[in-house]
Parts: structure tokens; C-alpha cells; sequence
């Protein structure tokens, strides 16, 4: 019987669960790995990442672009608590993930070995809010049972983050063992009893809203969700940073419910007699902090759609909670029967006219029109263009006036962390561009931008294009508009000097420009697109530009008035 080295092995069972990239750092804990890895360059590539954090990120949205786990690999200790935050965005963005651990090995357990943790107490379930399963692999016989149930408890249910730790002396130990075959998420379908409740609360409504997101959605989810929107004519808004699951372009969208929420939408959520949430956990962002949709009981009648049965009535107490997986959900929905004609008509052409007269904006000062550049970004992206970012004020402008024809058309086009974590759009970004063919745009922030700006090096070395516009303003935008909301010219903390980012991007082997007016954008966009290189656009911002609906100057005079 062929035996070899349970560190090959390991690779053979990435392999047969349709692994094509892991993204890493490497570390002498878990070598056997690496040199199965380079006993099978052509079947899978290891990423070489500049940060454990940026390789996690990397991870995350490849797991978002293809709705099978991310794959990321870090050595122990400062390795695994660097790419903890990898984790915790897979888990707060419902996206199936692995995370592979090299540790310390099985004879120095337990002593705080050289950079020894518990990661069964640092990534587990009992943290709320890491990994949904944390195991330790101590027989290289059981890898194959190992990464199997990490993949299938990754993409089932509501999709996470799986962690496996791999002591470095098993992963060293002779097995015969063979890798098991791909799994695949299990299918829950809907209750039929429960359908025909939720026609019937159909058919007793006047205002319905479809609140649609989470993680699991496929391009055939989102059309089957389409056709049970027009079979119906209810308005659908996205969930907090899903922005590509129902098509902005559709003449029953509705809006993005999430930050900078128009105030339009703010109260026809408040205004509506039946919210259809189908996928989102209906976190705090998407519930307008529990106030638009209130916790535990919603002045509105809900009806929660959700992969996870755990996560039906664990926050809101739903007046019908169906468990069901997004693919099995949209089919059932998009067959339920609908009366010849509803008296929600005229609610649902208001909801898209509101959403399109959001899109108009307000006059701001400065030399950068920002939403005329999104507007050239929409013109000249490609409809399957994928759209990164990380956090920070800046993105707001891509949120509110940036159109997403998404799922519907094929293709995850948005890659935004629900979580909240800055520099997760660069890493998203250079993951898109290395595991498809697709024209890939980054907006950052400045101070954005420099959480995982290193990662412009992992992009060059694997030949990967992308295009990052990058706003300058000199602050941690967000904290000093809040600052200036809670404490007015108080400034603490929020001030940034910056590098010259044209300049650092060229010495990674970007191209880097810088612009102060917009009429300078679309020959920088179109050059961008058609170089091979990628490219940073540094976009100097007006500080005063704060936000898409004011200016900072505004907020402080709001807030030293006293006024609401």
C-alpha cells in the first residue's frame, strides 16, 4: 500500500474538494504542506501573501466569489491571531472559509510552547462571533474525515469559517490514507405549509418589502428571486453590503438597506405592514441599529428566510420563521401563485422613483465631484466588473451611487465586508483579479488603505491587475465626522499624515497617479483599464467632503446649535 506524508495528503484532500488557490504565509510549522504544494504546482496555487491578515481577506472573498470555502494557511500564534480577522468577517458575512493552522507540535503541548495558543478557546463557537467549528487533527489517518466536515460545515447552514489546527509532527507522519470525494451544500427546502402562510400574509398586505442578502446566493437563486418579485410586484432592497443580489438596474428596486440608508427608504421600512426578509440575519446594520426593524418583536409582520434554523428567532421574533436554503427558497417562491393583479402597485413604482431620485446628489465643495466619478466608473466597468472595498466613509460614494447588475446577470460583482473591517478591500480585490478573468476596481481610503496596503506586493507577484482609486482627505473620515457629531472641534486621533501614495504604489509595481480635479479621471480610468499593470489613482479629496449627504464644516455647526 502507497504510503506518503500526511502533509501531501492534506493538499490531495484540497484537491478533491475543488481547491484551485490557498492563500498564505508561509511558516516552518507546517513545511510538509508546502512541499506538497510543490509536488502539485499546476492543480493548486499557493498564494504568497505579505500579512496573515491580508492572506484571511484574500481567503473570504474567494469564498464569496465562488460560494465554496476560501482556503487560507498561517502558522501558529501571531500567524493564526493575524488572520483571526479574516475570520471573524467570514463569520459576521455568512462566508465559508478554512483556515488551516500549522502548530506546535503533539510533545509540547499544553507547556506555552514557542508560540503556542488555544485556538480551540480563541476561534470557538463559544466566542460568538469567530469560527463556526474549531478541530485539532492529531491522526494523519482522519485528515480526509477532517477537511471533508470543515467543508461541508463551512458551506452548510449558514455558511462560515472552519478552523483546523495541524500539529507539526502529524503533519509529518507516513498514511495511507485517501482523500474522501467533494461535498456539496445540502439543500433545505421550504415548508409548503409554510408557503401557503406566507401567501396568505401576502394577500392580506398592502405595503410588502423584500429585505434580500446573506451569504449563499447563487446566480440562479438571484434569478428565481427576481421572478417571484415580478410575479408579485414587491420592491426588494439589498441587505448591508449585498448590493448584487437583486439587480439596481430592475424597475423594482428599491435601495440598499445599510449605511447612509436614504431617508426615503428609512421610512417606507418603517411605513410597511409585511418585510420578506430572505437570507439576511437582519444585523444591526441592515435593521437600522433595531429600530426600523425593532428587537425582539418588529412592529412590522416579518417573514425571516434563513439557511440556519439556529439564527430563526434568536433576535427577531418572526410571525413566520421558514428554515431553507437560499437555491431551495428562491424556487419555492418563485412558483407561488399570485392574484391577478395587487393593491401595492403604486407603492412598489414609488419605492424604485425614490431610489432613483436618491441617486441624484448634493452639491459639495471641492475640485472632485465624486458622484460624477462613480459616474464615469459606471460607464466605462464592464457589467461583471468586481467591486471591492474596504471601510470607511469613502466607500459610501460606491453604496449610494454605483448601480450593480450582480447575481442575476452571472456574477458576484460586490466584495464588502458587513462587518465592518478596514482594509479588507485591497486584498478582496487582488484575490478577484488573481482567481478570475474579470476587471477588477478598489475604492480605499487613505487610512484604509494603509491596513493591508503591503498586499500590492502579493499582487505584482502573481500577475494580478487590479485598479484602486484611493481618497485622500487626511483623517479617519468616519471617526472625525462622528467626532464631530458627539464632540465638535474636538479633533483626537482622527488626523493622518500620509505618504505620497502615487509614488509608494510605483514602487510595488503599480502604476501611480495622482488627480485634483475631476476632469482629470476618465484618462487615468481608461488607461488604467487598457494597461496591463494595475493601478493606484490617488484622488486628493476635499476634507470638508465628508460624507455623501454633507459637509463636515455642517455637521460641526449642527452639533455646537444643539439642534437634532
Amino acid at each position: 500500500m502507497t504510503t506518503q506524508l500526511a502533509g501531501h495528503l492534506l493538499v490531495d484532500c484540497l484537491i478533491a474538494q475543488g481547491v484551485t488557490h490557498a492563500f498564505g504565509v508561509p511558516g516552518e510549522s507546517y513545511l510538509a504542506v508546502l512541499d506538497g504544494l510543490h509536488a502539485r504546482q499546476g492543480q493548486i496555487e499557493f498564494v504568497t501573501c505579505r500579512q496573515e491578515g491580508g492572506a484571511a481577506f484574500m481567503a473570504e472573498a474567494h469564498g464569496k466569489l465562488t460560494g465554496r470555502p476560501g482556503v487560507c494557511m498561517v502558522t501558529r500564534g501571531p500567524g493564526a491571531t493575524n488572520a483571526s480577522i479574516g475570520v471573524h468577517t467570514a463569520f459576521q458575512d455568512s462566508t465559508p472559509m478554512v483556515l488551516l493552522i500549522g502548530d506546535v507540535a503533539s510533545d509540547c503541548r499544553d507547556r506555552e510552547a514557542f508560540q503556542e495558543v488555544d485556538f480551540a478557546s480563541f476561534f470557538g463557537p463559544n466566542t460568538k462571533g469567530f469560527a463556526k467549528r474549531v478541530e485539532r487533527i492529531d491522526d494523519a489517518n482522519r485528515l480526509p474525515e477532517y477537511v471533508a466536515r470543515a467543508f461541508a460545515t463551512a458551506m452548510n447552514g449558514r455558511p462560515g469559517p472552519v478552523v483546523l489546527v495541524l500539529p507539526e509532527d502529524m503533519l509529518t507522519q507516513m498514511t495511507a490514507a485517501q482523500p474522501l470525494a467533494r461535498v456539496e451544500a445540502v439543500q433545505a427546502w421550504s415548508d409548503p405549509g409554510a408557503l401557503r402562510t406566507l401567501r396568505e400574509m401576502l394577500l392580506a398586505s398592502e405595503r410588502p418589502l423584500v429585505i434580500a442578502g446573506g451569504g449563499g446566493w447563487t446566480p440562479q437563486s438571484a434569478q428565481a428571486l427576481q421572478r417571484f418579485a415580478e410575479n408579485w410586484r414587491l420592491p426588494v432592497g439589498n441587505a448591508f453590503r449585498f448590493q448584487d443580489t437583486f439587480d439596481n438596474h430592475h424597475p423594482l428596486y428599491a435601495g440598499d438597506v445599510g449605511i447612509g440608508l436614504s431617508p426615503k427608504l428609512a421610512a417606507r421600512i418603517r411605513a410597511s405592514d409585511l418585510i420578506i426578509a430572505i437570507g439576511p440575519r437582519l444585523g444591526e446594520m441592515t435593521s437600522g441599529n433595531y429600530t426600523l426593524i425593532e428587537a425582539p418583536k418588529p412592529q412590522q409582520k416579518l417573514v425571516h428566510i434563513h439557511a440556519s434554523a439556529e439564527e430563526l428567532n434568536r433576535v427577531f421574533q418572526a410571525d413566520l420563521a421558514i428554515n431553507a436554503t437560499l437555491n431551495a427558497a428562491a424556487r419555492s417562491l418563485e412558483v407561488l401563485s399570485p392574484p391577478v393583479s395587487v393593491p401595492w402597485e403604486a407603492w412598489s413604482a414609488s419605492a424604485n422613483a425614490d431610489y432613483l431620485a436618491n441617486l441624484v446628489p448634493l452639491p459639495l465643495p471641492g475640485e472632485i465631484d465624486m458622484p460624477a466619478v462613480v459616474g464615469l466608473l459606471q460607464k466605462h466597468l464592464p457589467e461583471d466588473a468586481v467591486v471591492t472595498n474596504g471601510v470607511g466613509n469613502f466607500a459610501s460614494w460606491m453604496h449610494r451611487f454605483f448601480k450593480h447588475h450582480g447575481l442575476v446577470k452571472g456574477h458576484k460583482t460586490q466584495l464588502a465586508p458587513t462587518v465592518g473591517a478596514m482594509g479588507y478591500g485591497v486584498p478582496a480585490g487582488i484575490a478577484a483579479a488573481i482567481t478570475t478573468d474579470r476587471v477588477v476596481f478598489t475604492i480605499a481610503g487613505d487610512g484604509d488603505f494603509l491596513m493591508n496596503g503591503q498586499e500590492l506586493a502579493t499582487a505584482v507577484q502573481h500577475g494580478a491587475k487590479t485598479i484602486i482609486v484611493l481618497l485622500n482627505n487626511g483623517m479617519y473620515g468616519t471617526i472625525r465626522m462622528h467626532q464631530e457629531r458627539e464632540y465638535p472641534e474636538h479633533v483626537s486621533g482622527s488626523r493622518l499624515k500620509n505618504p505620497d501614495f502615487a509614488a509608494l504604489a510605483s514602487a510595488y509595481g503599480y502604476v501611480g497617479v495622482r488627480i485634483t480635479r475631476t476632469a482629470e479621471f476618465e484618462g487615468q480610468l481608461l488607461a488604467a483599464l487598457d494597461r496591463a499593470e494595475g493601478t493606484l489613482i490617488e484622488v486628493m479629496l476635499d476634507p470638508e467632503v465628508i460624507s455623501t449627504r454633507g459637509t463636515l464644516s455642517a455637521i460641526t455647526r449642527q452639533a455646537k446649535s444643539g439642534s437634532p
